[in-house]
């Protein structure tokens, strides 16, 4: 899905976490800030490098964020961009590293017991594309960090914390995923329907195995810091 270049006048981009900590960075540099709450979301609308945005925690899995990512579509945004952190499938990323969905799929979608191949949607997508133009200023801007492996990839996901080596090589085995998360795919699934332009930004903050849960913990706050900082100098690029 590629879009037309952005009218700054227009343009207005809703910026979904899962966690708290996954916008809280954007939060603090929210200028001429309202927050609104509905159905259960807190919505901070405001300005965030000369773009207007609404930034919002949709909570954890698929659900959640779907529904969110509707109630922002309804109230305007032009873009959307899913940012935070996530396990890497991908064997070269590692703890820091940086994802930008070049499409998103649901890991954990399985019709195969009717003859359809794993993760796709009978009657719908299996993957779902991001806006290139989103992509490549994402990708950009994630370059800019000299010490990170920066890539353009799969985002795989499901209801599920991959932390077990198994699962992790038969998702990479299966789909050639990246990267594994709880949210990306349904925000992906909701902005093809209503046509909106979309963006998954994913920091690696563990390597989806055995280790996963000390991983996460221990480096969860710096790679979320670290997706903020790429979905910062995204921002400026769409007013370019």
């Amino acid at each position: 899905m590629t879009k037309p270049a952005t009218n700054p006048v227009t343009t207005k981009v809703g910026i979904i976490g899962a966690m708290p900590e996954e916008i809280s960075v954007l939060l603090r540099a929210l200028t001429n800030r309202q927050d609104e709450h509905e159905a259960g979301f807190g919505l901070h609308a405001g300005n965030l490098e000369h773009t207007r945005v609404i930034i919002a925690q949709s909570g954890i899995g698929k659900v959640n964020a779907a529904i969110l990512c509707q109630l922002l579509i309804q109230r305007g945004v032009t873009h959307i961009i899913m940012t935070g952190v996530a396990g890497a499938l991908e064997p070269s990323l590692h703890v820091g590293d940086i994802v930008i969905s070049r499409d998103a799929l649901q890991h954990d979608v399985d019709v195969t017991g009717l003859g359809y191949e794993p993760g796709l949607i009978p009657g719908d997508e299996k993957r779902w594309q991001a806006d290139s133009h989103l992509a490549e200023l994402a990708l950009m801007a994630a370059q800019d960090f000299a010490e990170v492996n920066a890539v353009m990839g799969t985002v795989a996901t499901g209801d599920v914390f991959v932390a077990d080596l198994a699962s992790k090589t038969r998702l990479f085995d299966t789909f050639g995923a990246a990267c594994a998360e709880m949210e990306g795919a349904s925000v992906a699934q909701v902005c093809h329907k209503f046509d909106v332009p979309f963006v998954i930004i994913r920091s690696i903050s563990d390597t989806a195995d055995d280790a996963a849960e000390v991983d996460f913990r221990a480096f969860m706050v710096q790679a979320a810091e670290r997706a903020n900082t790429v979905v910062n100098a995204m921002l400026r690029g769409l007013q370019g």
